[in-house]
């Protein structure tokens, strides 16, 4: 199926490193033109040139998702550079899984920051552009975590059940416009080092935990047998923020094997 995303314009918020970086790729596969926001710069350069190898424009450009004058930036920086603003994927996340009386403040105050405000700030930054043009796509990465809770990640599942509400809030805003929102909740979802940045969870701390063994045991839980990938991920999204799926708004859209069935 011709997606018809040819000459279309993406901002991927958080698109250098693993599922950014296969939405990011994935989207140049089909001739779109991608601008990546990632605090990571040299990673989402090196994901920017590996987009003009596709034959697509591939720009990166520093951007910290928690500040509004630096998402408002980066937005700047798109229109002008790419003319205007087709598509935008809210995908920048971070989370460490501890108990919830054993996290310290710093760590909830952070995953609030990039989980909840990057994605309050990317939406509010496009919806003016968008709402001109009168029309326009929006993905945002949740989480099964956020459908459902889970352990260990409670302020983080706070968060992507709060994307998944705002999601539908605006959507229900703005549909007069032809703008879509859509949400994509991801699984366990490894990385791989080396299409990681080093300030990656997958170089750090998540990536002790989750050796190839943790993985095989956590495989378990799913009905599929098996952990999602990046490109997994990326083939969702490309999709549901693609015209093909033009009557789709306000929805939430689990690939994570089966892990959620609501």
């Amino acid at each position: 199926m011709d997606l018809g995303l040819s000459g279309k314009n993406v901002v991927v918020m958080g698109g250098g490193s693993n599922i950014g970086r296969a939405i990011s790729l994935t989207f140049a596969g089909e001739k779109a033109n991608v601008l990546i926001g990632d605090w990571d710069e040299q990673q989402a350069g090196k994901t920017a040139a590996d987009i003009k190898k596709l034959g697509a424009k591939g720009i990166a450009v520093k951007t910290d998702v928690t500040d509004w004058d630096s998402v408002q930036s980066t937005v700047k920086k798109a229109i002008s550079e790419l003319g205007s603003i087709d598509i935008l994927v809210n995908n920048a996340g971070w989370a460490l899984d501890r108990l919830f009386i054993e996290k310290p403040r710093d760590e909830w105050e952070k995953e609030v920051g990039i989980n909840f405000w990057g994605v309050i700030n990317g939406i509010r930054a496009v919806l003016d552009h968008m709402i001109e043009r009168k029309r326009g796509a929006i993905v945002s990465i949740g989480s099964d975590a956020g459908r459902m809770g889970e352990y260990r990640e409670a302020v983080y599942a706070g968060c992507k059940g709060g994307v998944i509400a705002l999601t539908k809030a605006v959507s229900r805003e703005v549909g007069r416009y032809g703008i879509r929102l859509n949400v994509v909740c991801p699984g366990l979802t490894p990385g791989k080092p080396e299409d990681s940045g080093e300030m990656s969870l997958w170089r750090g701390e998540e990536a002790a935990i989750f050796t190839p063994e943790a993985q095989e045991r956590a495989a378990k839980a799913y009905p599929l047998r098996k952990l999602g990938t990046p490109q997994d991920i990326a083939n969702a999204v490309v999709f549901i923020a693609s015209d093909r799926a033009g009557h789709i708004t306000g929805q939430t859209l689990s690939v994570s094997g089966g892990y959620t069935m609501m």
